[in-house]
């Protein structure tokens, strides 16, 4: 049985870096691509990032282009999403996910197969 678990949210101030980690188990990571999603208070979840295998394709939504990174490290079965020049908008709960076709990359939350619980990330201005 797949796993994720996120760890890594807290509570920041504006203009704050925060790294937050997710640990796949129960799979093979290695061929899996990988995503970070995020939903804030009232609003749908929305995509942030995504990475295929060998860490070699990625994508970032608009709103986070040249503040978030998003980085795995298959020997840890872990993605990491480095999170810089944090808005108050950025605030919601985060959440990894993981797809077996890890050859391509997708922000549409409707073709990852596996979710972690979340982590809370808050922003106050």
């Amino acid at each position: 049985q797949v796993q994720l678990a996120e760890s890594g949210g807290g509570l920041v101030q504006t203009g704050d870096s925060l790294v937050l980690s997710c640990v796949l188990s129960g799979g093979t990571f290695d061929s899996s691509g990988l995503g970070w999603f995020r939903q804030g208070p009232g609003e749908k979840r929305e995509f942030v990032a995504a990475i295929g295998w060998g860490g070699k394709i990625y994508k970032y939504a608009d709103s986070v282009k040249g503040r978030f990174t998003i980085s795995r490290d298959d020997a840890k079965s872990t993605v990491y999403l480095q999170m810089s020049s944090l808005k108050p908008e950025d605030t919601g709960d985060y959440f990894c996910a993981a797809y077996k076709e890890g050859w391509r990359i997708t922000p549409a939350p409707q073709e990852y197969e596996y979710w972690g619980q979340g982590t809370q990330v808050t922003v106050s201005s």
